[in-house]
């Protein structure tokens, strides 16, 4: 059974991903800090602090793979339309960063930046999620997340 104090630990490491707003790298450095100190108190902060900790780095693994995809949108963009020569011999290249760089960049980037929205409200409702469960005494498994620490 889980006591008042662990569960409020359980919830702050849920809602220590917002810190990120305020702090760098706060999303991992207060549940990794919260969890490390508490872990060894109960099973439920333990499982609580492994979630959290899952959570915000599969958010960045996704992050990583989203900024991948984007990346070659934004070289359509920049360098319109040279081929692969001009870019080797530097002939008559112009970095132009008013242009709209055309349809398929517009669709492209469109369709990432959408994703990325989803997800950072899918971030938001799923962390609030757990740490409201956390609060109630209740074990949550976030959706989406990649067990790296077992």
């Amino acid at each position: 059974m889980s006591t008042n104090n662990h569960k409020n630990i359980a919830t702050f490491m849920h809602l220590g991903a917002f810190s990120k707003y305020f702090i760098p790298f706060g999303n991992y450095i207060v549940p990794i800090l919260l969890w490390t100190t508490n872990k060894d108190k109960s099973e439920f902060i333990d499982h609580n602090g492994k979630e959290a900790i899952n959570f915000q780095l599969s958010i960045l693994l996704y992050t990583v793979v989203l900024a991948m995809f984007s990346f070659p949108f934004f070289i359509f963009n920049v360098l319109g339309d040279a081929s692969i020569s001009d870019l080797f011999h530097f002939h008559d290249i112009s970095f132009n960063f008013s242009d709209a760089g055309g349809f398929r960049t517009l669709i492209g980037a469109s369709f990432i930046g959408i994703i990325a929205l989803i997800g950072f409200f899918l971030e938001i409702i799923f962390t609030i999620t757990a740490a409201l469960k956390a609060n109630k005494g209740e074990t949550y498994r976030y959706p989406l997340s990649i067990r790296f620490i077992k």
